[in-house]
Protein backbone atom coordinates (compact mmCIF):
# COMPACT_ATOMS: atom_id res chain seq x y z
CA UNK A 1 0.00 0.00 0.00
CA UNK A 2 2.34 2.63 0.67
CA UNK A 3 4.54 1.85 -2.21
CA UNK A 4 1.50 2.39 -4.08
CA UNK A 5 1.01 6.24 -2.73
CA UNK A 6 4.62 6.84 -2.87
CA UNK A 7 4.26 5.84 -7.01
CA UNK A 8 0.69 7.89 -6.65
CA UNK A 9 2.58 10.94 -5.27
CA UNK A 10 5.80 11.13 -7.47
CA UNK A 11 3.21 10.55 -10.78
CA UNK A 12 1.02 13.71 -9.37
CA UNK A 13 4.24 15.72 -8.28
CA UNK A 14 5.83 15.10 -11.61
CA UNK A 15 2.72 15.71 -13.31
CA UNK A 16 2.25 19.46 -11.64
CA UNK A 17 6.45 20.17 -12.50
CA UNK A 18 5.47 19.60 -16.21
CA UNK A 19 2.77 21.85 -15.87
CA UNK A 20 4.69 24.42 -14.40
CA UNK A 21 7.61 23.98 -16.99
CA UNK A 22 4.89 24.46 -19.47
CA UNK A 23 3.44 27.29 -18.11
CA UNK A 24 6.89 29.09 -17.61
CA UNK A 25 8.03 28.13 -21.52
CA UNK A 26 4.43 29.85 -22.55
CA UNK A 27 5.38 32.71 -20.34
CA UNK A 28 8.72 32.98 -21.78
CA UNK A 29 6.93 33.15 -25.20
CA UNK A 30 4.24 34.71 -25.10
CA UNK A 31 6.74 37.71 -23.57
CA UNK A 32 9.55 36.98 -25.73
CA UNK A 33 10.64 38.34 -29.01
CA UNK A 34 7.83 39.07 -31.51
CA UNK A 35 8.18 37.17 -35.07
CA UNK A 36 9.08 40.36 -36.51
CA UNK A 37 12.05 40.45 -33.85
CA UNK A 38 13.15 37.04 -34.22
CA UNK A 39 13.09 36.93 -38.05
CA UNK A 40 15.95 39.92 -36.92
CA UNK A 41 18.47 37.12 -35.22
CA UNK A 42 19.63 34.39 -38.08
CA UNK A 43 19.72 37.75 -41.04
CA UNK A 44 21.91 39.21 -38.36
CA UNK A 45 23.59 36.18 -37.21
CA UNK A 46 24.40 34.56 -40.91
CA UNK A 47 25.39 38.48 -42.20
CA UNK A 48 27.87 38.31 -39.83
CA UNK A 49 29.81 34.79 -40.74
CA UNK A 50 29.32 35.30 -44.10
CA UNK A 51 26.62 32.41 -44.50
CA UNK A 52 24.71 33.41 -47.70
CA UNK A 53 22.78 30.01 -48.28
CA UNK A 54 21.46 30.41 -44.84
CA UNK A 55 21.45 34.40 -44.84
CA UNK A 56 19.02 33.64 -48.32
CA UNK A 57 16.72 31.08 -46.22
CA UNK A 58 16.50 33.99 -43.23
CA UNK A 59 15.63 36.97 -45.23
CA UNK A 60 13.09 34.77 -46.45
CA UNK A 61 11.46 34.11 -43.24
CA UNK A 62 12.04 37.45 -42.24
CA UNK A 63 9.99 39.11 -45.17
CA UNK A 64 6.91 36.17 -43.96
CA UNK A 65 7.68 36.86 -40.45
CA UNK A 66 6.67 40.67 -41.36
CA UNK A 67 10.16 42.72 -42.04
CA UNK A 68 9.71 45.63 -44.43
CA UNK A 69 12.34 45.83 -47.18
CA UNK A 70 13.47 49.02 -46.12
CA UNK A 71 13.52 47.25 -42.45
CA UNK A 72 16.11 44.47 -43.94
CA UNK A 73 18.21 47.21 -45.85
CA UNK A 74 18.85 48.65 -42.65
CA UNK A 75 20.08 45.48 -40.90
CA UNK A 76 22.60 44.79 -43.53
CA UNK A 77 23.52 48.42 -43.93
CA UNK A 78 23.62 48.70 -39.78
CA UNK A 79 25.66 45.36 -39.41
CA UNK A 80 28.70 47.02 -41.80
CA UNK A 81 29.80 49.05 -38.55
CA UNK A 82 29.93 45.28 -36.76
CA UNK A 83 31.36 42.71 -39.23
CA UNK A 84 32.62 45.02 -41.77
CA UNK A 85 31.73 46.38 -45.19
CA UNK A 86 32.22 43.04 -47.66
CA UNK A 87 29.59 40.77 -45.41
CA UNK A 88 27.83 43.62 -45.43
CA UNK A 89 27.79 44.01 -49.27
CA UNK A 90 27.59 40.25 -49.58
CA UNK A 91 24.35 40.68 -47.29
CA UNK A 92 22.85 43.20 -49.36
CA UNK A 93 23.60 41.29 -52.57
CA UNK A 94 21.78 37.75 -51.51
CA UNK A 95 18.81 40.43 -50.40
CA UNK A 96 19.04 41.61 -54.21
CA UNK A 97 18.59 38.06 -55.25
CA UNK A 98 16.19 37.13 -53.03
CA UNK A 99 13.64 40.10 -53.82
CA UNK A 100 14.02 39.40 -57.14
CA UNK A 101 13.00 35.48 -56.81
CA UNK A 102 10.15 36.93 -54.88
CA UNK A 103 8.90 39.38 -57.55
CA UNK A 104 9.32 36.82 -60.20
CA UNK A 105 6.88 34.36 -58.19
CA UNK A 106 4.48 37.60 -57.73
CA UNK A 107 4.86 37.96 -53.41
CA UNK A 108 4.45 41.94 -52.71
CA UNK A 109 6.78 42.76 -49.54
CA UNK A 110 5.73 45.57 -48.36
CA UNK A 111 8.11 48.42 -48.71
CA UNK A 112 8.43 50.57 -45.75
CA UNK A 113 9.32 53.99 -44.59
CA UNK A 114 12.65 55.61 -45.33
CA UNK A 115 14.74 57.34 -42.51
CA UNK A 116 13.68 61.01 -41.46
CA UNK A 117 16.73 63.72 -42.37
CA UNK A 118 19.09 63.83 -39.63
CA UNK A 119 18.58 66.98 -37.76
CA UNK A 120 20.10 70.05 -39.19
CA UNK A 121 20.54 71.84 -36.18
CA UNK A 122 23.29 69.36 -34.76
CA UNK A 123 26.21 68.08 -35.91
CA UNK A 124 26.71 64.34 -36.61
CA UNK A 125 29.01 63.83 -33.10
CA UNK A 126 26.59 66.09 -31.14
CA UNK A 127 23.58 63.86 -32.09
CA UNK A 128 25.63 60.50 -31.75
CA UNK A 129 27.38 62.21 -28.22
CA UNK A 130 23.47 62.20 -26.98
CA UNK A 131 22.46 58.97 -28.56
CA UNK A 132 25.84 56.96 -27.24
CA UNK A 133 25.23 58.57 -23.61
CA UNK A 134 21.75 57.64 -24.05
CA UNK A 135 22.41 53.84 -24.80
CA UNK A 136 25.34 53.43 -22.62
CA UNK A 137 23.52 55.40 -19.57
CA UNK A 138 26.20 57.64 -19.30
CA UNK A 139 28.82 59.74 -20.89
CA UNK A 140 31.26 57.22 -22.57
CA UNK A 141 34.87 57.68 -21.59
CA UNK A 142 38.32 55.53 -21.33
CA UNK A 143 41.64 55.04 -21.89
CA UNK A 144 41.12 53.74 -25.48
CA UNK A 145 39.62 56.83 -26.40
CA UNK A 146 42.44 59.05 -25.04
CA UNK A 147 45.04 56.76 -26.72
CA UNK A 148 43.24 57.11 -29.99
CA UNK A 149 40.98 59.81 -30.21
CA UNK A 150 39.93 58.82 -33.97
CA UNK A 151 38.10 56.27 -32.92
CA UNK A 152 36.02 58.02 -30.39
CA UNK A 153 35.18 60.56 -32.83
CA UNK A 154 33.79 57.77 -35.51
CA UNK A 155 32.30 56.11 -32.73
CA UNK A 156 30.19 59.12 -31.85
CA UNK A 157 29.94 60.77 -35.32
CA UNK A 158 29.54 57.89 -37.81
CA UNK A 159 27.76 54.91 -35.66
CA UNK A 160 26.03 56.74 -33.15
CA UNK A 161 25.12 59.62 -35.24
CA UNK A 162 25.04 59.05 -38.70
CA UNK A 163 23.96 55.51 -38.02
CA UNK A 164 21.67 54.81 -35.25
CA UNK A 165 20.17 58.15 -36.09
CA UNK A 166 18.65 56.80 -38.72
CA UNK A 167 15.08 56.39 -37.26
CA UNK A 168 13.44 53.50 -39.71
CA UNK A 169 15.20 50.79 -37.38
CA UNK A 170 14.71 51.36 -33.56
CA UNK A 171 17.43 51.09 -31.19
CA UNK A 172 15.76 47.37 -29.95
CA UNK A 173 16.21 46.42 -33.36
CA UNK A 174 19.28 47.51 -33.76
CA UNK A 175 20.62 46.05 -30.81
CA UNK A 176 19.22 42.29 -31.39
CA UNK A 177 20.74 42.73 -34.83
CA UNK A 178 24.06 43.89 -33.38
CA UNK A 179 24.02 40.81 -30.21
CA UNK A 180 22.90 38.28 -32.90
CA UNK A 181 25.53 39.37 -34.88
CA UNK A 182 28.29 38.92 -32.59
CA UNK A 183 27.11 36.40 -31.20
CA UNK A 184 27.95 34.10 -34.55
CA UNK A 185 31.79 35.93 -34.54
CA UNK A 186 34.24 34.92 -32.45
CA UNK A 187 36.84 36.83 -30.27
CA UNK A 188 34.41 40.10 -29.38
CA UNK A 189 32.81 38.89 -25.91
CA UNK A 190 33.68 41.82 -24.44
CA UNK A 191 31.69 44.00 -27.01
CA UNK A 192 28.70 41.48 -27.05
CA UNK A 193 28.92 42.05 -23.30
CA UNK A 194 28.06 45.97 -23.87
CA UNK A 195 25.50 45.52 -25.93
CA UNK A 196 23.17 43.08 -24.09
CA UNK A 197 23.76 45.75 -21.44
CA UNK A 198 22.67 48.42 -24.32
CA UNK A 199 19.89 45.75 -25.23
CA UNK A 200 18.55 46.11 -21.21
CA UNK A 201 19.28 49.92 -21.89
CA UNK A 202 16.66 50.04 -24.20
CA UNK A 203 14.03 48.24 -23.08
CA UNK A 204 14.61 44.59 -24.10
CA UNK A 205 13.38 42.83 -21.15
CA UNK A 206 15.66 39.14 -19.62
CA UNK A 207 12.77 37.52 -21.15
CA UNK A 208 13.30 39.07 -24.68
CA UNK A 209 17.16 38.36 -24.53
CA UNK A 210 16.44 34.72 -23.31
CA UNK A 211 14.00 34.71 -26.54
CA UNK A 212 16.80 35.97 -28.54
CA UNK A 213 19.22 33.07 -27.44
CA UNK A 214 16.51 30.41 -27.83
CA UNK A 215 16.34 31.49 -31.26
CA UNK A 216 20.14 31.58 -31.90
CA UNK A 217 20.02 27.44 -30.96
CA UNK A 218 17.16 27.13 -32.97
CA UNK A 219 18.65 28.50 -36.06
CA UNK A 220 22.45 29.13 -35.84
CA UNK A 221 24.08 26.62 -33.15
CA UNK A 222 24.34 25.07 -29.51
CA UNK A 223 27.73 26.83 -29.02
CA UNK A 224 26.83 29.95 -29.78
CA UNK A 225 23.74 29.99 -27.70
CA UNK A 226 25.85 28.72 -24.82
CA UNK A 227 27.84 31.40 -25.55
CA UNK A 228 25.51 34.25 -25.29
CA UNK A 229 23.68 32.66 -22.97
CA UNK A 230 26.65 32.55 -20.38
CA UNK A 231 27.37 36.44 -20.79
CA UNK A 232 23.89 37.51 -20.40
CA UNK A 233 23.47 35.38 -17.12
CA UNK A 234 26.91 37.49 -15.66
CA UNK A 235 24.97 40.70 -16.61
CA UNK A 236 21.43 39.68 -14.58
CA UNK A 237 23.51 38.75 -11.94
CA UNK A 238 25.71 42.16 -11.84
CA UNK A 239 22.76 44.19 -12.26
CA UNK A 240 20.57 42.30 -9.77
CA UNK A 241 23.49 43.40 -7.11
Amino acid sequence: MNNKITVMLASILAVTFGIVNLSETQTMKSEGLSARQKGIVPIAAFTASGDLEKLKTALNEGLDAGLTVNEIKEILVHLYAYAGFPRSLNGISTFMAVMDERQKKGIKDEMGREPSPLPANKSSIELGTEIQTRLVGRPVTGAIYTFTPAIDRFLKGHLFGDIFGRDNLDFQSREIATIAALSNMTGVNSQLQSHFNVGLNVGLTEAQMKSLIFVLEAKVGKKEADNANEILSKILNSRAK
